[in-house]
């Protein structure tokens, strides 16, 4: 009995060694952009993909060129990130690099009281900073990031603020 008691401590302490090491996250990130969230970690790095919405987090309606934006559209972000634990393992601070793709309804009049619009594609790239908790024995982790876009392709050097908190599910 003795020996049954030892070994399942053992195994279960092997367990939750294993149960740190998690290599991949999924989760949803509201904020801008808001929409699912994946994540592979590396040693010291990370690669991490938003799929979602962009541009309702301030408001719908934005200057824009020499028209506007009236609604949300579909955001694609990927990221390469570099973290450093904080305060212990459960507490991770990060920053990196990134690319996002966005598809919005632009109006070129905006004072046109007709709502002629055209599909808009752009691309920019996506400076991140933010830190991620561990819950510890649990399998999530919950974030807090900001990041500034910066567009290059049509309106270079538009700039949108973006931030976002989120949950993740490691395994």
């Amino acid at each position: 009995m003795k020996k049954l008691l030892i070994t399942a401590i053992i195994s279960l302490c092997a367990l939750q060694s294993f149960g740190q090491a998690k290599n991949w996250a999924i989760g949803f990130k509201l904020g801008d952009p808001t929409g699912l969230n994946l994540r592979k970690y590396g040693e010291k790095t990370a690669f991490d993909v938003n799929i979602g919405t962009y541009g309702w987090l301030y408001g719908t309606t934005r200057d824009y060129r020499s028209g506007q934006y009236k609604s949300s559209g579909l955001s694609v972000t990927a990221s390469y990130l570099w973290y450093t634990p904080m305060f212990g393992d459960n507490f991770n601070i990060y920053g990196g690099l990134g690319a996002q793709v966005n598809s919005r309804k632009y109006y070129p009049d905006k004072f046109s009281s007709v709502d002629a619009y055209v599909n808009t594609i752009s691309l920019g790239v996506t400076p991140t900073a933010g830190m991620e908790y561990f819950v510890p024995y649990k399998p999530y982790s919950v974030f807090l990031e900001g990041g500034l876009y910066t567009e290059l392709i049509p309106d270079i050097f538009f700039v949108h603020p973006q931030v976002g908190l989120g949950l993740r599910v490691n395994f």
